[in-house]
């Protein structure tokens, strides 16, 4: 369903707290929008591009560079060359390049788990001209600081490794396949790899004077793919209608999920934790909601991207400034969600339920009590994320899998009596019966039971 445009007395509050931001954090300009049900609901901006008066103002069409938002894309086209065939998650990076001494895989290096150096021994790449990869590796090559597989260690290194993975396998620069391949089927004209004559300067803001020193913009060549791409508001609010969902058959809807689903803890020891990283996402938990997206920073630039996994709401917000940018992301969507909630799919009816209702009811593994409903496609045993609690989506030999928790990826098979009645459910070796020890011929409990019975 398309949702109808804003109310104005909503984009008002909106449109006020992007220039609160840009006021209160002294931001040279900064620009949003809003992603609703797939499409850009609002955008605002405010600022003028240099700082100054005499400078043009801000607009959603201003560029920025997007800093680490570009790692989105590398990983989604490093997924599509594996849904393609042409590499697995857990091959060795050497098997594709083979001028690496680095036992490390495919998904350690995307999820940043490969144990690899932070940045390159060179000079500070965000500010300097950029190496080419043959130069990187003669001068500065990438080196493990911890061992892989065993924690989280974010890695710009890893995506420059990962960005020549995409070129050698493509036959062609990691940019101009992503161009090809994601920005011009997604209508997405504005994201670039350099800046074009009207893009937005890179402003460090003096902490405590009213001035601002122009950072120094190059091309980062081999390490372009951590951190290199600009674009505007309008045209990232693309980007994270993707990520909610609407990726326009570029990738299909299971490997976005699985790209989603966090794979390691961004840990700080002895504090609480509330962000992990995925296949080349981030994801946090704030205030019991997860989102989904990525944020960047690069000198002079800062840049957020969002996506409320369970409304598929998003935000995008971009500024030229090195430091300042404030919570402005989930304020914004937090705005959205007050002022016009949504109201959520209405029930329907579903016959395809009526051939399935003698599986709903109480289940016993051993004598814990499981309640079996029946949602939308799927057969929910217990409550999803509590305890051992899943939903489990037919399979077509008869059989069910889960789809999250203790029990994905686990098979799921009801056995039946004579009279084609269920009696068991078989999961992994696992049995729920219909009665706790259920003593019934038809039903085998492992281990057997008490000839006493219940005593």
């Amino acid at each position: 369903m398309t949702e109808p445009d804003l109310l104005e007395a909503t984009r008002r509050r909106l449109d006020a707290r992007v220039a609160a931001e840009q006021r209160d954090r002294r931001l040279p300009s900064v620009t949003a929008a809003l992603v609703r049900g797939g499409r850009t609901v609002w955008s605002g901006a405010a600022g003028h591009v240099d700082g100054i008066d005499a400078s043009p103002e801000a607009t959603p069409r201003t560029a920025y560079r997007i800093g680490s938002i570009t790692k989105t894309f590398v990983a989604v086209q490093v997924l599509r060359l594996r849904d393609e065939g042409h590499l697995a998650l857990n091959d060795r990076i050497g098997r594709h390049l083979p001028e690496l001494d680095l036992d490390v895989t495919v998904a350690q290096l995307l999820s940043h788990t490969a144990g690899l150096q932070a940045e390159t021994d060179a000079s500070w790449w965000e500010r300097s001209p950029g190496l080419t990869w043959t130069d990187l590796l003669a001068t500065a090559a990438p080196r493990l600081v911890h061992v892989p597989g065993t924690r989280f260690h974010y890695s710009n290194t890893g995506f420059a490794v990962l960005g020549e993975l995409v070129a050698r396998l493509r036959g062609t620069s990691w940019h101009e396949s992503v161009v090809a391949d994601l920005l011009e089927p997604l209508g997405m004209t504005a994201t670039t790899l350099r800046p074009g004559p009207d893009a937005a300067p890179g402003l460090a803001v003096h902490p405590f004077a009213d001035v601002a020193h122009v950072e120094p913009e190059h091309d980062a060549e081999a390490l372009a793919p951590a951190g290199q791409l600009w674009s505007s508001a309008e045209d990232l609010a693309r980007w994270a209608a993707f990520a909610a969902g609407r990726t326009d058959d570029l990738l299909p809807s299971g490997t976005l999920e699985e790209m989603l689903r966090p794979v390691a803890v961004s840990d700080v020891p002895r504090q609480p934790w509330t962000g992990a990283h995925a296949l080349g996402w981030q994801v946090w938990n704030v205030g019991g909601r997860r989102f989904v997206g990525h944020g960047g920073s690069m000198p002079g630039f800062l840049a957020g991207l969002r996506v409320d996994a369970a409304t598929g709401d998003g935000v995008v917000v971009l500024a030229n400034a090195t430091s300042g940018l404030g919570p402005l992301a989930t304020d914004l969507l937090d705005l959205l969600r007050e002022l016009e909630p949504l109201a959520g799919p209405a029930w329907t009816r579903r016959p395809g339920h009526a051939d399935r209702l003698d599986l709903v009811g109480d289940w016993f593994w051993g004598t814990a009590r499981y309640s079996a409903r029946l949602e939308d496609e799927h057969l929910v045993l217990g409550e999803p994320g509590a305890g051992r609690g899943a939903r489990f989506r037919a399979d077509a030999d008869g059989t069910w899998i889960g789809l999250e928790g203790y029990h994905e990826g686990e098979r799921l098979a009801v056995r039946r009596d004579a009279d084609g009645r269920p009696v068991q459910l078989t999961l992994a070796s696992f049995v729920f019966t219909r009665t706790p020890y259920d003593p019934s011929p038809d039903v085998e409990v492992p281990g057997g039971l008490d000839e006493a019975g219940w005593s």
